[in-house]
């Protein structure tokens, strides 16, 4: 069975309970999370070997952030320990009308300061068929952009798959830095998984017909978007997810799944919201196990849209789900009566 290797960064979550408000309450819920994080965790449910590779401070914080992964069956051995801090991120739950709020104060985070040379990608990338990460960490800084083109390099000279999740953050970086970057770094994905507007802040390339704000999805102009995505860079798969926001609380949830001309589009399900942070990763991560065990990419498309539904019914980053939940979904009504 395969083994995949995702790099970035782990991040302290910091959240008040109940859909509070910031400091509504003194109590604020500390957790763990981060995107390719999250997909290490989605992709050890499953049963796939995974190794996450980052930098964590050699504190308890740190300490913590490890124990984590590793109850949830995670390879933490390339986690270099450095640096002085661990990102942070604040984020409020939104309701109905009312959206979700995140901040962040991941500045100077021990990943952001790590320099490229102390990864060792020879080693880690040892029987590995895959490597994976978010566009979010080459926008920390100049050293993870850095440490992710080499990265990739590597892994195509080894003759791995590269996946990434487009998953612009304007929080983190410009819509004209990302594309500088990011333009760069396709040249090496094999998968390029985005949402309903991450091609088009990073690229330009938007789809007719469709309004993210307000909530209108055109399917088929966004399998144009995937055509695009794959003549421009030459990559193989293009997936992208597709939220319908009725409000914080309702969501429309679908995706497409495109190559050779051919796209594949999932049922959608109609999610009552539990928490939404993650719902991303947990496609990517389900959809990195379907492509890996399973030829058929009409059945791919299908667990990881299934998969990502699970997730949003669940608190924290990390989708907690096993192999068996996501076929039995797959394969019934999502009525979500009680299992006895």
């Amino acid at each position: 069975m395969a083994k995949i290797i995702t790099f970035g960064e782990i991040m302290m979550k910091l959240s008040p309970q109940n859909y509070q408000r910031f400091l509504q309450t003194p109590i604020m819920e500390a957790t763990f999370g981060g995107g390719e994080a999250n997909v290490a965790v989605s992709l050890s449910c499953y049963g796939i070997k995974t190794s996450f590779v980052s930098c964590l401070p050699n504190n308890d914080i740190g300490d913590a952030a490890i124990r984590e992964l590793k109850g949830l069956g995670v390879d933490t051995s390339n986690i270099l320990r450095d640096g002085r801090r661990i990102g942070i991120y604040y984020c409020e739950k939104g309701a109905s009308q009312r959206p979700s709020k995140v901040i962040y104060d991941r500045e100077y985070s021990a990943i952001a300061e790590a320099p490229p040379k102390a990864y060792h990608w020879e080693e880690i990338f040892k029987d590995a068929e895959w490597f994976y990460f978010t566009g979010i960490t080459p926008a920390l800084s100049d050293n993870t952009a850095e440490t992710v083109k080499k990265a990739c390099i590597i892994a195509k000279e080894r003759g791995m798959k590269v996946g990434c999740d487009l998953n612009y953050r304007k929080k983190l970086w410009s819509k004209e830095k990302a594309r500088e970057i990011m333009s760069e770094l396709m040249d090496y994905v094999d998968l390029c998984i985005s949402n309903e507007d991450d091609a088009e802040n990073i690229f330009g390339i938007s789809a007719e017909n469709s309004s993210v704000e307000e909530g209108i999805i055109e399917t088929n102009s966004y399998s144009n978007v995937a055509k695009q995505l794959s003549d421009r860079f030459a990559v193989e798969k293009v997936a992208i997810t597709l939220r319908e926001s009725i409000s914080a609380s309702q969501n429309g949830w679908s995706a497409i799944l495109y190559e050779n001309g051919k796209t594949y589009r999932s049922k959608k399900y109609d999610i009552h919201i539990v928490d939404r942070v993650g719902g991303g990763d947990s496609f990517a991560g389900a959809l990195l196990y379907a492509l890996t065990t399973n030829n058929d990419n009409q059945w791919a498309i299908e667990f990881a849209v299934a998969a990502s539904c699970l997730k949003q019914s669940i608190e924290g980053d990390f989708n907690r789900v096993k192999l068996e939940e996501v076929l039995a979904l797959m394969n019934s009504n999502g009525n979500g009566r009680i299992q006895r």
